[in-house]
């Protein structure tokens, strides 16, 4: 089911990583943040209590299957996760790796910047994003998302 004018229901929401039946995983392409993920449910939903049980748990698993491989591949200070849906209210959840260099760190990605950009720290994030994105297909591959 779709919605109109709904930009996820439109478009894949940014570069698409991995498109399964229920859900997709695309790369926000957020300046500043290299490693900014989403989980994004394929049909318009509003609310995550807008699923079943049973498709609220696959979701989950998806967001903490991408957390892991973020964790893994990259090795970050800290793991944001966020489901706001204020802008875009079509059931979201934003998975970012964080280090502690980045401009807004600690705050979150929607806080005031802290500090000046650090384009070689981003460009080194930047370069390992090819591996982590083949092991997270791989992984995301396996099960029925």
């Amino acid at each position: 089911m779709k919605a109109p004018g709904c930009p996820l229901c439109e478009g894949p929401g940014g570069r698409l990583v991995h498109q399964g039946e229920k859900l997709r995983v695309i790369h926000a392409g957020e300046p500043g943040f290299p490693a900014f993920y989403r989980v994004v449910w394929n049909d318009h939903a509003r609310e995550f209590t807008d699923l079943d049980a049973a498709d609220r748990v696959l979701c989950m698993e998806a967001v903490a299957l991408v957390e892991q491989c973020l964790r893994e591949q990259l090795a970050p200070t800290k793991i944001n996760l966020a489901a706001l849906g204020n802008m875009v209210a079509h059931l979201h959840w934003h998975v970012i790796a964080r280090f502690d260099g980045d401009t807004h760190f600690p705050g979150s990605v929607w806080a005031p910047v802290q500090r000046e950009a650090d384009p070689a720290r981003d460009a080194a994030v930047a370069a390992r994003l090819p591996a982590l994105e083949a092991a997270m297909t791989a992984q995301l591959r396996t099960r029925s998302f």
